[in-house]
């Protein structure tokens, strides 16, 4: 799993007028899923499955 800074480096992520991160495959927006015991958060996308993290 990459971060979401990765993703964005490499051109596997975007962001939207609005600096919402979107899939750059499915230009879908990503959905953040929030573990309270994590360092960080998941991101994944809701069209092909794709997952990145971020950190809080």
């Amino acid at each position: 799993m990459k971060s979401t800074r990765k993703g964005l480096r490499d051109g596997d992520l975007k962001k939207d007028t609005y600096e919402r991160l979107t899939c750059a495959e499915c230009d879908k927006p990503l959905k953040k899923e929030n573990d309270p015991d994590e360092v960080f958060s998941v991101r994944a996308c809701p069209e092909c499955g794709a997952t990145y993290k971020e950190l809080r």
